[in-house]
């Protein structure tokens, strides 16, 4: 190969990790290039696994040996030679952070622009009157002091350490030197010589006595003196500390601000006052989180048709509670006409609020009370009863995460959190209408420029209905990748290699356009742009396709095409047969009648608008409508957080509505996601769908197994016993490296079969416990034939498309579309499922065009078997093949949260409104 090939194009030779099958290619440089092919195939094992991982694991290695012990251990993948590797950066969905401090601002870092923005143009406002504040004089100060009646007894003190860690021994010692006497540490007074050791981990206030006075004729020229003193020492700001009289107390003054009327003082303008992760800005009651945990007296006592006695109040189930607690609750009973077996739905308002907050007049503190004394005391007790709490806004701040003080600086009448909660086009516009004038334009102009900057690229991403307030952990996959690729967009970067991992989730058709845009502009500065990507615009708009196949898991991992567009339409490849339109996903013929509803009434939540709305029950709908009109924050938030309330589960943050009628006809709800089904190479698909249980039943039956006397247990790599000790029952053992990636070694005992001699000396039909792991679906199914009860389960895996999944394989290397089908076939194997309510929020993630036809399929097989299944998506075909659509509208953010269109997917097609329907 030449010098101008290897530097045209990423090399690889001899993949083999995972399920790739010895591959060798060449992607191009500088290009657009699109990976695609059935889920599982080999797809992200190529983009992820080998280019991106070798990309930065190259880049680790070529640091010292002592850097590489910081940071954490990549694993080398299995491959002969990659050449022409670029730094890489992955941006991929499973990172979305769960983290309640990450913000869409915070991790954009508009924050950050946004908080020096304030510090350097905001104005004061006093928090109690209104008005404007400006700095005091030092005589002003000295004046407002000598305004004290005469006779008032005052020290003036100079801030100097506010909530820090520490035990502040050489501050002691400096003022010492300096000649100072006293000291003020926490609210208490000592002298220089007698100060106690502070406890170096706790967080201390520590005050310097500058001067005691008592107010008469003749001080002014003193006080003059020690108020300049304490101005210089506290950092501009003083407290002037009345001791005794009418109203003893501090009151804290500054040449910064204070209001005249209020007295008011404020701290100084600084970037941190406006950070919610400094104890300088930080709400003191919520800690800048915006929420606080509480107790919820509806998960404390879900099931209302028990007394007390019967354990209706479940923290108390045991008896010892109930004689401890029992007199004083027969006392409040007697006040409210209740006994100890009356039933809690016949307890009176008052009885109920009486019973949760205590009444004095029996001295009972109440149920809320009583536990959260228990939590401070005990921190067992506290995770335990974590379980009977919710999280709503901070009552303080209201969900503002900021102290009053940054709450009340604001640029053209707007504070941080006003500004940070309007939607991100509203927020650009805002920028952009600001006039400044003096000083104030020459520093707005650099801090402007880059917000509206970054803003921009937010917007060309599709997320403009977004506001910088946002928690992360509330976004999809696919806007949390977005997210970060704006972030990209704004670093510049030149020569790196980009890998995204479906860009294209969440994003309603209508919106592509300009993800694909945003891609080209990446890839025009001299980027390589490779995705793992299933979407037809997206793998037409590709410079370079690979695809992988030509099925799934050990049935996968080849090159099946690698060329340009054009030669992808004439391939005879499964992404080129749908391309071309000779394969396709049916609708079905007809559409089935609802058999209830439930009626959401009034609904609220985020930029829904007051809707009523209704779900049909015993169908299959589909819930559609651009990105940020709503759907998440109806269907995940509004409904389902509420059904679970009602089923007594915990559910942080439930959604705004007035009601929800036709509760009676759900039994049980359930949310199915892409979440891996273990998180640990322990689990596999044969233990979560429970067929493991019945293959471990049919070895203890085996006659070699009777005649040991092993009983189920025996066969479980999990417990003592069966399994191999040298391994623990993992088939490999781990070896640690240092500063260099741990090397599993496969465990030389069992040779990897995880279980011990004795254990494999057991045979049914001439197989093994570890041969019948390491066989897939398709072979446990004809090994299995004859055992009705292991068969049913097997189907069920087979029906939805993981026929070449290994019945061990392990959780960890299972792909998000895979583990997902594994759960709904877990609920497949239930015989009925009638009143079971589904929730799936685009299940097509990870799905090739082919395999969006099996997952239909499997979705109308749970409504078949007398299910409601609810789908948020927007692929088209999921929308055609549903019985019902519910689309909302008409655009993103304050624009949507608007029922457009509803009824048949036939209905929502004629419907001119509809921008689903233009797609359909």
């Amino acid at each position: 190969m030449t010098k101008a090939t290897e530097h045209k194009s990423i090399h690889i030779e001899g993949a083999r990790h995972h399920n790739l099958k010895d591959l060798t290619l060449d992607i191009p440089r500088d290009s657009l290039v699109v990976v695609c092919g059935p889920s599982g195939s080999g797809k992200s094992t190529l983009a992820f696994d080998i280019v991106y991982a070798e990309g930065q694991r190259r880049y680790v290695e070529s640091l010292s040996a002592y850097a590489r012990q910081f940071l954490p251990q990549m694993d080398k993948p299995d491959v002969d030679k990659v050449e022409g590797l670029s730094p890489a950066i992955s941006l991929e969905q499973q990172t979305a952070t769960r983290n309640p401090r990450s913000t869409v601002g915070t991790v954009t870092e508009v924050y950050d622009f946004l908080r020096v923005f304030y510090a350097r143009l905001g104005k004061f406002y006093c928090p109690e009157c209104g008005q404007p504040i400006e700095a005091q004089t030092t005589d002003q100060i000295v004046d407002t002091i000598l305004a004290l009646p005469e006779g008032t007894k005052f020290m003036l003190l100079a801030p100097l350490v506010e909530h820090q860690k520490g035990t502040h021994k050489d501050l002691f010692k400096k003022l010492k030197k300096d000649g100072f006497v006293r000291v003020r540490v926490g609210g208490e007074l000592y002298s220089l010589d007698e100060v106690p050791e502070l406890e170096k981990n706790k967080k201390h206030t520590i005050d310097l006595v500058v001067d005691r006075l008592v107010l008469k004729d003749g001080i002014k020229k003193r006080l003059a003196d020690s108020v300049e003193l304490a101005l210089e020492k506290g950092d501009e700001r003083l407290i002037v500390s009345v001791v005794g009289g009418d109203s003893p107390g501090d009151t804290a003054m500054s040449t910064l601000s204070t209001c005249p009327a209020c007295r008011i003082s404020m701290p100084r303008l600084t970037p941190q006052l406006f950070s919610f992760n400094s104890p300088q800005g930080a709400c003191p009651t919520c800690n800048g989180i915006g929420t606080v945990e509480y107790f919820e007296p509806d998960l404390i006592a879900p099931n209302k048709g028990l007394s007390l006695n019967d354990g209706g109040i479940i923290p108390w189930k045991s008896a010892y509670r109930q004689e401890q607690y029992g007199p004083k609750l027969r006392a409040l009973g007697k006040l409210h006409g209740f006994n100890e077996n009356t039933p809690l739905s016949d307890f009176s308002p008052e009885a109920w609020d009486d019973l949760f907050y205590g009444n004095p007049k029996v001295n009972w503190q109440g149920v809320v009370p009583i536990l959260e004394y228990g939590q401070q005391m005990s921190g067992v007790w506290d995770h335990w009863t974590a379980r009977f709490q919710q999280s709503r806004p901070c009552p303080d701040c209201d969900g503002a995460r900021l102290k009053p003080e940054a709450l009340a600086v604001r640029v053209a009448g707007k504070n941080m959190f006003e500004f940070a909660s309007m939607s991100i086009q509203r927020a650009l516009d805002w920028l952009q209408d600001l006039d400044f004038s003096g000083h104030d334009t020459l520093i707005s102009e650099p801090l402007l420029k880059e917000l509206t900057h970054r803003l921009g690229f937010m917007v060309n991403v599709g997320l403009e209905y977004l506001s910088l307030g946002r928690n992360m952990a509330t976004l999809s996959g696919g806007e949390a990748q977005r997210i970060r690729l704006a972030s990209q967009l704004g670093s510049g970067l030149v020569g790196v290699t980009y890998v995204l991992d479906e860009p294209s989730i969440g994003l309603h058709p209508r919106d592509n356009q300009r993800l694909l845009d945003t891609l080209r502009s990446l890839q025009s500065r001299g980027n390589t742009v490779l995705v793992v990507e299933h979407d037809e615009p997206t793998i037409r708009e590709a410079d370079h396709v690979i695809e992988i196949g030509p099925s799934s898991g050990w049935l996968g991992g080849e090159i099946v095409y690698q060329g340009d567009v054009d030669g992808l339409l004439e391939a005879d490849t499964l992404t080129g047969k749908y391309l071309r339109g000779d394969m396709f996903i049916e609708p079905p013929a007809t559409r089935r009648k609802d058999t209830g509803r439930i009626r959401l009434l009034d609904v609220q939540t985020n930029n829904l608008k007051n809707l009523d709305v209704d779900i049909p029950l015993g169908v299959m709908t589909c819930v559609t409508g651009v990105s940020g009109s709503g759907k998440s924050s109806l269907v995940m938030d509004s409904m389902y957080k509420h059904l679970l309330l009602h089923m007594g589960q915990k559910a942080n943050n439930p959604g705004k509505i007035g009601g929800i009628d036709g509760l009676d006809k759900i039994e049980k709800v359930i949310s199915i996601d892409q979440t891996p089904i273990g998180r640990t190479p322990r689990s596999n698909p044969a233990t979560y769908t429970k067929i493991f249980d019945e293959i471990r039943k049919i070895f203890a039956g085996a006659k070699e197994a009777r005649k040991r006397g092993y009983k189920p247990g025996r066969f479980s790599f999990n417990v003592k016993g069966g399994r191999c000790e040298a391994c623990k029952g993992d088939g490999q053992i781990r070896v640690e490296m240092h500063f260099l990636p741990d090397v599993y070694v496969t465990c030389e005992t069992c040779k990897g079969k995880r279980y011990n001699a004795q254990t494999l000396e057991v045979e049914y039909r001439g197989k093994t416990i570890a041969d019948v792991l390491d066989m897939t679906v398709r072979q446990a199914r004809e090994f299995f034939a004859n055992h009705p009860a292991l068969m049913r389960k097997l189907d069920v895996l087979a029906q939805v498309g993981l026929e070449y999944l290994r019945l061990g394989q392990p959780a960890t290397t299972l792909s998000g579309g895979e583990a997902q089908r594994i759960k709904i076939s877990r609920e497949l194997g239930k015989r009925s499922l009638p009143g079971a309510l589904y929730i799936l929020d685009e299940p097509t993630t990870g799905l090739h065009m082919h395999e969006v036809g099996k997952l239909i399929h499997v979705l109308h097989a749970l409504v078949d078997k007398n299910a409601t299944v609810i789908v948020i998506e927007h692929n088209t075909d999921v929308i055609k093949a549903s019985d019902h659509v519910i689309d909302l509208g008409p655009g993103g953010g304050e624009h949507g949260g608007q029922i457009v269109a509803s009824g048949t997917p036939e209905e929502i097609l004629a419907n001119p409104d509809s921008a689903t329907g233009q797609f359909l």
